[in-house]
C-alpha cells in the first residue's frame, strides 16, 4: 500500500481549542426585517452570518437584537463547537456537480518543502484536516485555498500554519492557519461513515500530482475493510499521490472519509482507501491526547535517533568464544 502525499510520504495532525460559534440565530434588524443563519463571528462593528449559500456581514448599528433559534430546517447545519466540526441535518442529496459547487471552496492544497497533499476546512476560524504523512517532520507548511471569484477561482495562500495535533498511527493531522486575520472560511460537515453502504456513490476533491481542484467519483467497495488492525473505507474513487488528506464525500456533501492510500502494483486498479469519518471525529474529540509540542522530539517532527554504542568484544571472548 502507498500513502499518498505527493513527493514524500509524511503525515501531520494539528489540534486546537474551539473559537466561539453560536449556532442558528435570528438577527432582527432595525428596519423590521430579519436574517436567520449561523453567526460565525461577532465584532464590535459587525456580525458575520452564514446563510448556507453565502456569508453576510451586517453592520452592528443596523441590528436590533440577536435571538437564538433552535429549529433546524432541511439542509441546515448544526455546529458542534466543542469538537471543532459540524454535522449536517437533513442535507439534500445532490449530483456530484451540484455538490462540487457547494463544497469545493472548503478543500485546500497543502505544501511542504518536500511535497504536497490535500486537506479541508472543518471550522470557520481556519482549522484544517489532512493526513499525518503529508506534514510530519516539516517546519514550513502552506495552505492554498481556491476561492470562487468572478468567473474563476482566486488562489489564496497562507504561509503561517501551525500544527495543533497529529498522530502517525491514525494518519491524521489538525492544522490551524494563523495569518488569516478576520477571514471566515467555508467548512464542510462530517458525516456518518458507519452509515455508508457497499455500492454507495462517493466522490473526492484534491490535488493529485499537484493538479488542484481535481474531482473523481466512484462507489464504496467495502465500508469496513480491515488492514493492519484498523478499519478503512475501500472505494473505487481514484486516489493518487497528492490526494492524501483530502475529503471523500457522499452525495449529501458530507465528509465520510479522509483519503490516505491506494494499492499500487502492476495490474492492480481501483483499490483506494480512506480513514472513516468516525475515526476522525474521535481524533477531534480527544485532540488533547494528540496535541503537538514542538519541544518534544517525539511529537511529530523528524529527528535523528541516537546511535547505539558499538560493543567491542574483549580479547578473551574473541579468542575463546563460549560454547
Amino acid at each position: 500500500m502507498k500513502r499518498l502525499g505527493w513527493g514524500a510520504w509524511f503525515l501531520g495532525v494539528a489540534l486546537a481549542g474551539a473559537s466561539s460559534v453560536f449556532g442558528l440565530t435570528v438577527v432582527q434588524l432595525k428596519s423590521g426585517a430579519s436574517v436567520r443563519g449561523e453567526v460565525l463571528s461577532e465584532k464590535p462593528d459587525r456580525v458575520v452570518v452564514d446563510l448556507g449559500f453565502t456569508l453576510l456581514s451586517i453592520p452592528r448599528d443596523e441590528i436590533e437584537r440577536l435571538e437564538a433559534d433552535e429549529a433546524l430546517a432541511p439542509g441546515e447545519t448544526e455546529q458542534l463547537v466543542s469538537d471543532l466540526f459540524r454535522s449536517a441535518v437533513n442535507a439534500p442529496t445532490l449530483s456530484v456537480k451540484e455538490n462540487v459547487d457547494r463544497v469545493a471552496e472548503a478543500v485546500v492544497q497543502i505544501r511542504t518543502p518536500v511535497g504536497l497533499g490535500s486537506g479541508f476546512f472543518i471550522h470557520p476560524s481556519g482549522y484544517v484536516i489532512t493526513n499525518d504523512h503529508v506534514v510530519a517532520g516539516e517546519y514550513t507548511i502552506s495552505v492554498t485555498q481556491y476561492r470562487r471569484g468572478r468567473g474563476e477561482y482566486d488562489r489564496i495562500q497562507y504561509n503561517k500554519v501551525r500544527v495543533v495535533a497529529l498522530d502517525s498511527r491514525l494518519d491524521l493531522a489538525l492544522l490551524k492557519i494563523e495569518d488569516a486575520g478576520d477571514t471566515v472560511f467555508p467548512t464542510v460537515p462530517l458525516g456518518d461513515s458507519n452509515g455508508t453502504t457497499d455500492g454507495q456513490a462517493v466522490f473526492a476533491i484534491g490535488s493529485p500530482l499537484g493538479l488542484d481542484r481535481t474531482v473523481s467519483s466512484g462507489i464504496i467497495s467495502q465500508r469496513a475493510r480491515a488492514m493492519e488492525g484498523r478499519l478503512y473505507l475501500q472505494t473505487t474513487t481514484q486516489i493518487n499521490p497528492g490526494n492524501s488528506g483530502g475529503p471523500l464525500f457522499n452525495l449529501r456533501g458530507e465528509v465520510v472519509g479522509v483519503n490516505n492510500m491506494k494499492a499500487m502494483a502492476v495490474g492492480v486498479e481501483g483499490l483506494n482507501f480512506a480513514i472513516p469519518a468516525s475515526v476522525l471525529k474521535d481524533f477531534l474529540r480527544n485532540r488533547e491526547a494528540f496535541g503537538f509540542d514542538p519541544r518534544n522530539p517525539n511529537a511529530g517532527y523528524r529527528y535523528l535517533v541516537h546511535p547505539e554504542p558499538v560493543k567491542t568484544p574483549s580479547k578473551k571472548s574473541a579468542a575463546h568464544p563460549s560454547r
